[in-house]
């Protein structure tokens, strides 16, 4: 039964999201008893398929992200190559003067380039990009909703070499909160992330605001060395 249903699910008889059938009908449909059903549900919550709320009923898991700390890429193209459809909203993309804080380190002005990033139809990510002039002026024609920054810096010549990204939690505020059509409050992560060319030089301020219901931070750990990943899955 448990491997009947885990077979629905990842064929998409029950798509993400979807509630599945009320207890008592699956122990009717397969002839059990609600006892062994719910030893089967919970076998499959284990596996990450589904998701129990309690009051409200059994939901199948959205299909899982992962994006790799320890790459210099980009966000989106970390998903994209491992299968995921992301669409990019661009917000803003605009020369302005950054706020203080971030006018130390790049000076002024610089290209604010602000998106939403989307999965399966829901937005899971709020990001705020500010690129150092005179890189950013390079930049001012191209068209984020297909292409990453980090593509778009390569293809104007600047080499990225390094970054140092600090990730902690938070709560949504009212700003963003309908830019991610969710409640003020809700949890998420907040991503820092700074990244340099190949002479040192900072090149980009970027802080990504991610819905904590959607993502988790796993560790790979071995004796060679440690692996980080974000995952996790739209409700």
């Amino acid at each position: 039964m448990a491997a009947d249903l885990a077979e629905k699910i990842r064929a998409g008889h029950y798509a993400p999201g979807d509630a599945l059938p009320a207890q008592r009908d699956l122990s009717h449909s397969y002839g059990v008893t609600l006892m062994t059903l719910r030893q089967a549900l919970r076998h499959l919550s284990d596996e990450g398929l589904i998701v129990q709320q309690a009051g409200k009923g059994t939901y199948v898991s959205p299909p899982h992200l992962a994006y790799r700390l320890g790459s210099l890429r980009s966000l989106a193209d970390d998903l994209r190559d491992q299968g995921h459809e992301v669409h990019t909203r661009v917000l803003d993309s605009s020369l302005r003067r950054p706020p203080s804080a971030v006018a130390v380190q790049l000076g002024a002005p610089a290209l604010r380039l602000e998106r939403v990033r989307e999965f399966a139809g829901r937005a899971a990510v709020h990001q705020v990009s500010w690129v150092r002039k005179p890189f950013g002026n390079r930049l001012r024609a191209v068209d984020f909703t297909t292409k990453s920054l980090y593509a778009a810096l390569a293809d104007a010549g600047v080499a990225v070499a390094r970054a140092a990204e600090t990730i902690r939690p938070d709560v949504l505020d009212e700003t963003l909160a309908g830019h991610l059509r969710a409640a003020v409050g809700t949890p998420v992560f907040v991503s820092d992330r700074t990244t340099y060319s190949l002479d040192d030089t900072l090149v980009v301020v970027d802080r990504a605001v991610i819905l904590g219901e959607m993502m988790e931070i796993r560790a790979a750990r071995a004796a060679t060395g440690l692996s980080l990943t974000w995952s996790g899955s739209q409700p």
